[in-house]
């Protein structure tokens, strides 16, 4: 496979180091980030027996209610398989639970239980200080701004979220 790039043109190679000015650097800083801040919530999620995958489904239940698998999977990024093993971990801990949708009987809805909903609130307290030293470096406003800019460019104007 041969690219179209004119002969004596000076290509910007990704690095995945501060400064790198390739086309791919705000996706590899955004990944980097993201493993940082991942790390960081998994030790807070760590003493309370999951981890992000299960506590990113807890946070669609809290937000959306009883969910099908199929919208909890979409809302996740996790694929059909990955999504029934999640549900069946948060349902082995007693978390979560399928109910059966009316009208459906084939169709499963999961909702969080009380134990979900109380694990979720203690997670948000084990992350505070955590998410705090995150943020430690940056300067007065600095967070909130990240957060702003982030937000735009995960929810763009006009884009259907």
């Amino acid at each position: 496979m041969t690219a179209d790039v004119p002969p004596g043109t000076s290509v910007s190679r990704a690095t995945d180091r501060p400064g790198d000015a390739s086309p791919f650097a705000l996706g590899l800083l955004l990944r980097r980030a993201h493993m940082r801040a991942a790390t960081v919530m998994s030790e807070a999620l760590r003493p309370l027996g999951i981890e992000l995958r299960h506590f990113a489904v807890l946070i669609v239940l809290v937000d959306r209610g009883p969910t099908v698998q199929r919208d909890l999977a979409a809302a996740t990024g996790a694929d059909k398989a990955g999504i029934m093993r999640i549900v069946d971990d948060l349902e082995r801990k007693g978390l979560a639970v399928r109910r059966t949708v009316p009208g459906d009987r084939r169709v499963r809805a999961v909702e969080i239980t009380p134990q979900g909903l109380e694990l979720f609130d203690a997670a948000h307290v084990a992350a505070e200080s955590l998410a705090e030293r995150l943020v430690a470096e940056m300067g007065a406003g600095e967070a909130e701004q990240l957060t702003n800019l982030l937000t735009r460019f995960a929810y763009p104007a006009g884009d259907e979220a």
